[in-house]
């Protein structure tokens, strides 16, 4: 709710109405300056006192921005018969692609299209970030410039957790990009310009706010932390710029909520301190070496707040903490509560994975953490998660068994990080599914994590192996899916 004493008064004290505002913006009186000022806790945000600040642009802005922003183009190699992607109503509706002319019984490969998306160039040397699902399974990548010049991309790297992908384009003298602002400076209404290529009509700009942050439920990535946007996003505008007033990247567009395809008002833009991050590791190592911290956690609950003693649920539970871990080692205990990454409030335990993901291992991050209703500072030292064995392989389950047809494998501290699954205490992760079988028909999926067999706990593969090598009449299986603990009971 707004305070009272932020909210807009008239001159008598009334509430402001639509007509006595507009009076007063054409008079511009000094009076109306006077009460045309809103306080906010960081700054002066005044509305507009004359006609003349009405009129004000964002095209300088754009002149800026725009040129840094690039068109992406993705083909695959078909032969003469076409392709089946052309098939898909997606590319047909969004994309209005043609089939290319017959080529009778030429059989040498060509091009058809793939897609169309949007990328910003990050460095003056041609380095180009855009998501992954705009180059994922492309035979050929074109990079169009702002003046229309084309040029074929190399492929520097690409990380799916995130949705992003860092291409390359050779180019004489040093082009025009966008520096990175800081997304942890943003603030809910500030506002903000959509850079892209919605519909391959060719460069577009729309205007909005920043209508909320750190949103996490969008099922995009798996390091889903993501700025939402009123600005117009379209189909074609993923991978473009998200910027601030100041004219620096403040996201790169990735997803909308839309029951139609077409924009809706909800658009979401990946923060650029997780692209940095990203671009640097693919850069330096071609592969993005996540750290560990090491901690199972839960969020915090409005009843959990009132128990620790916080003014308001936020920060995360630490449920469990891996021995001789990052966490274990900087001092960690169950029960403590995280508040804060170096200074950066959490709002839940996403928001946890979300920061460690934007450091390097080898990193130190200061902790602010709740135990016992007092605030405690530890520093923990980031490392890469251990892995399993290197002669650790795949088991098959095999027998008369609900999880006959499935692979597993001991879940490991690595594959925990990998595959999204936080800390956890132990299990069997599937790694496959043959069609056909048993497991299959109960609905197992790769990267599920089966904890428990009839009330057994399940710490690893071998003890899974053998506890359903024999039949039995009655099977109750527990698997970790998504977060979510799902329990099944069979005959057998």
């Amino acid at each position: 709710m707004t305070a009272a004493s932020d909210r807009v008064r008239g001159p008598r004290g009334g509430p402001l109405t639509v007509a006595t505002a507009l009076a007063l913006l054409l008079a511009a009186t000094p009076a109306a300056a006077d009460w045309l000022t809103l306080q906010r806790s960081d700054a002066t945000v005044a509305v507009p006192e004359s006609p003349t600040q009405i009129q004000l642009s964002f095209a300088p802005i754009v002149e800026a921005a725009a040129p840094a922003v690039v068109n992406i183009l993705t083909s695959v190699y078909v032969g003469s018969g076409g392709s089946r992607l052309y098939d898909d109503p997606f590319f047909r509706e969004f994309f209005n692609r043609r089939r290319p002319f017959s080529q009778g019984q030429d059989a040498t490969p060509q091009t058809e299209p793939l897609s169309l998306g949007s990328g910003v160039i990050v460095a003056p040397d041609g380095i180009v970030v855009t998501n992954y699902h705009v180059i994922e399974g492309a035979d050929e990548i074109t990079v169009v410039l702002a003046d229309r010049r084309e040029f074929r991309a190399q492929i520097i790297g690409t990380d799916p957790d995130t949705d992003l992908a860092v291409l390359r384009i050779d180019v004489p003298g040093p082009l025009a990009y966008l520096e990175m602002g800081d997304p942890d400076a943003l603030k809910v209404g500030d506002l903000v310009l959509a850079i892209g290529n919605p519909f391959g009509v060719g460069q577009t700009v729309t205007s909005g706010i920043v209508s909320a942050l750190a949103r996490t439920d969008i099922g995009v990535a798996d390091y889903a932390f993501f700025i939402q946007t009123d600005a117009a996003i379209n189909p074609g505008n993923s991978g473009g710029a998200l910027v601030t007033m100041d004219g620096r990247l403040i996201g790169i567009n990735t997803a909308i909520y839309s029951e139609t395809g077409n924009s809706a008002g909800i658009g979401f833009a990946i923060p650029v301190n997780m692209v940095q991050r990203v671009v640097t590791a693919l850069l330096e190592g071609g592969a993005v070496l996540r750290p560990w911290l090491g901690v199972s956690m839960e969020d915090v609950t409005a009843a959990m707040a009132i128990q620790i003693g916080l003014s308001r649920p936020y920060g995360a539970l630490v449920v469990s903490v891996a021995p001789d871990s990052p966490a274990h080692r900087a001092g960690l205990q169950p029960g403590d509560v995280v508040l804060a990454i170096d200074g950066h409030e959490l709002e839940n335990g996403d928001a946890v994975r979300f920061r460690i993901g934007t450091y390097a291992p080898d990193d130190a991050v200061a902790l602010t953490v709740m135990r016992g209703g007092t605030e405690l500072r530890l520093t923990a030292v980031l490392a890469l998660p251990p892995s399993a064995p290197a002669t650790a392989e795949a088991i098959t389950i095999s027998g008369r068994n609900p999880l006959a047809g499935s692979s597993v494998v001991t879940l490991t501290p690595a594959l925990m990080t990998e595959f999204g699954l936080g800390q956890m205490r132990g299990g069997a992760l599937v790694t496959a599914v043959e069609p056909n079988t048993a497991a299959y028909n109960i609905g197992l999926a790769v990267g599920d994590v089966v904890v428990g067999v009839n009330g057994r706990e399940i710490l690893d593969a071998e003890s899974l192996a053998q506890l359903v090598s024999q039949p039995l009449p009655l099977w109750r299986i527990s698997v970790m899916r998504a977060g979510e603990l799902l329990t099944v009971t069979l005959r057998g």
